[in-house]
This record gives C-alpha cells, sequence and structure tokens, in this order.
C-alpha cells in the first residue's frame, strides 16, 4: 500500500512540475509594447526649388491699331526657380523668375500679332496650411511681341509688370504642383511696320511642378 502511495505521489509531481514552469516562465516573461507612433513630419517650404510649367494664354486686341478686334490666344510653356522662406507663424515669402515662349496670336485684316516669349521676376507671399500654400504673387515682366503687316515684319522686346495669386501643394517631400494665374501688361512701343504704337497685355492661366531641393 505505502509503495502504490508514494507512486502516486511521484506521479502527481511530475505532472505538476511542466505546469508551475510554465506558470513561472509566463510570470517571468517580458510585457509586450505596442509599436511607438512615429508622427509624420510637419512639410516645410523653406528651400531652394526648379521646376516646369505650361498653359494657356489670353489677350486683347485693343492694343492694336484700328482695333481690328484680333484678341491673340494660345499656349505657353516653361520652366521656373526660386527660394521660399517660411517663418514662425507659417507665413512664406520667397522670390521666383521663370521663362515660358508661346505662341499667343491673332490675325485680322492683314495684321497678326505674335507673343512670342515671356518672363517674369516676382516676389511671392504665401500661407503655409500645412502641405497646401495659396499665394500672391507680382513684379516685373517682359516679352517678345512681332507684329507682320502686310508683309512688313517687326519684333519688339516689351518691358511692363504683373500680378496673380495662384495655390501650391507638396505632393511629398521633395515634389509640389501648382495652379497659378496672372495678369501682364507689358506697355505700348511704336511699330515702324505700323506706323504706330501697339500694346500687349496678356491673361495667363497654368500648371506646373516643382522640385525642391
Amino acid at each position: 500500500m505505502k509503495g502504490v502511495v508514494l507512486a502516486g505521489v511521484m506521479i502527481g509531481g511530475m505532472l505538476a512540475g511542466p505546469a508551475m514552469a510554465a506558470d513561472l516562465s509566463r510570470a517571468d516573461a517580458p510585457a509586450v509594447k505596442a509599436p511607438a507612433v512615429v508622427p509624420t513630419p510637419v512639410f516645410s517650404w523653406t528651400g531652394f526649388y526648379i521646376g516646369a510649367n505650361a498653359g494657356y494664354g489670353w489677350g486683347s486686341g485693343d492694343g492694336l491699331p484700328g482695333s481690328l478686334g484680333a484678341d491673340p490666344q494660345g499656349w505657353v510653356g516653361g520652366g521656373q526657380a526660386g527660394y521660399n522662406y517660411q517663418f514662425d507663424n507659417n507665413v512664406v515669402a520667397g522670390v521666383e523668375a521663370d521663362l515660358q515662349g508661346g505662341d499667343i496670336s491673332a490675325e485680322a485684316g492683314g495684321l497678326s500679332s505674335t507673343l512670342n516669349t515671356l518672363g517674369t521676376v516676382r516676389g511671392r507671399l504665401g500661407y503655409a496650411a500645412g502641405r497646401v500654400m495659396p499665394y500672391v504673387t507680382g513684379g516685373l515682366a517682359w516679352g517678345n511681341n512681332s507684329l507682320d503687316y502686310l508683309g512688313l515684319d517687326q519684333s519688339k522686346t516689351h518691358v511692363g509688370w504683373t500680378a496673380g495669386a495662384g495655390v501650391e501643394y507638396a505632393l511629398s517631400e521633395h515634389w509640389t504642383a501648382k495652379t497659378e494665374y496672372q495678369y501682364t501688361d507689358l506697355g505700348s512701343k511704336f511699330y515702324d511696320a505700323l506706323g504706330a504704337d501697339a500694346g500687349v497685355t496678356a491673361h495667363t492661366a497654368k500648371v506646373g511642378v516643382n522640385f525642391k531641393f
């Protein structure tokens, strides 16, 4: 009888040992922490950038002799480069230069007019709402305009001003996209081919992309 009891005690101890070891291993195991949440870095507009643009331009024939009703219109495309600085209050100030080639042209009554080059040097002032920045812009503008009247062709470089507004959005840490409107007044010049002054004004609506360094 004592042998049976002793055998039972030994079997019970053997069965209880693994269970106690399992309990101890669970008690000694370190607590598993949830992975830390990494905050999304705040985008900064500060830095140099370079990019490309394309769009559409249109003007008015009011500056042409006799108001011939020739309203120039056509495509524009080119590039831009600039620098932005973002202040602590999220105001963004910058400067941008751009150069576009194009074919903003019209023809009427034997007179054709083509604005084939348009460039600007402008200040920009915006507000950074995270990755979205609305802004206003304005500054110096110049352009090359060509007139052909009854076979007499002449080109002039006009200098004036431009102003407009736009919205830019940060696609990633380095890439941004923008849409922009500008009104440009390049003033009037005397054309020998016409024997009169001709003025150049243009509206442009463009989309573009920038790479920020």
